[in-house]
Order: C-alpha cells, then sequence, then structure tokens
C-alpha cells in the first residue's frame, strides 16, 4: 500500500502551524512558572539521556490520551489554560507532531 502523505509532509504541514523556540528560548523559560516543559521522548530515551530538569514526562504515543479530558487516562497537569507548553524530543519532530495535534484538539 503505498502511502497518500508521507512524513516530510506531516511535519511540513505541523512546522507551518505551530511556533517554535530556539534552545535558549526555551532554556529561558525553565524557570518560568508560567511554562510547562514537556519531554515526550520514549521512556528508554530517557532512561539513556537523561531529561531536563524540572520537565514534565508526558510520552509521545499518549499524548492526546492525557490531554483530553474524557479520556480514561487523563492527566489534569496537561489542562491548565493559564500555561504555555514547551514540547520537546530528539530531534523535534515528535514535538512538532505533537503541538499540531494538540492544537487541533483545542
Amino acid at each position: 500500500m503505498a502511502l497518500k502523505k508521507g512524513y516530510k509532509a506531516l511535519l511540513e504541514e505541523a512546522n507551518a502551524k505551530v511556533p517554535t523556540l530556539s534552545v535558549d528560548e526555551a532554556a529561558a523559560r525553565i524557570e518560568d512558572e508560567n511554562t510547562v516543559i514537556v519531554d515526550i521522548r520514549d521512556v528508554r530515551e530517557l532512561d539513556r539521556e537523561g531529561m531536563i530538569p524540572g520537565a514534565r514526562h508526558a510520552p509521545r504515543g499518549m499524548l492526546e490520551f492525557w490531554a483530553a479530558p474524557d479520556s480514561p487516562y487523563f492527566k489534569d497537569w496537561l489542562a491548565d489554560e493559564g500555561k504555555t507548553y514547551v514540547f520537546y524530543c530528539q530531534s523535534a519532530w515528535r514535538s512538532a507532531l505533537a503541538t499540531a495535534d494538540l492544537m487541533a484538539m483545542g
């Protein structure tokens, strides 16, 4: 079966929609109480490489379920409308797709 849309097209669409931060801009927000830094990498990556101190973890495969209030997997720390969420991963691919999905969810 041929794909109708490949990962490059998905990334291009996501990157056209989502705001991005440089590493320095994201680092400047780590201490901001109104910003939640969220690592969406796999737990094996966290074990191998560690996490930004103070960041929260939401695995990419569960993120939409954790963010949806009607989901049995809902995590209320992902639903604070007064906060800015900064998602990160290894290459900014998963975080771009995740952010686009969450933006589409509202």
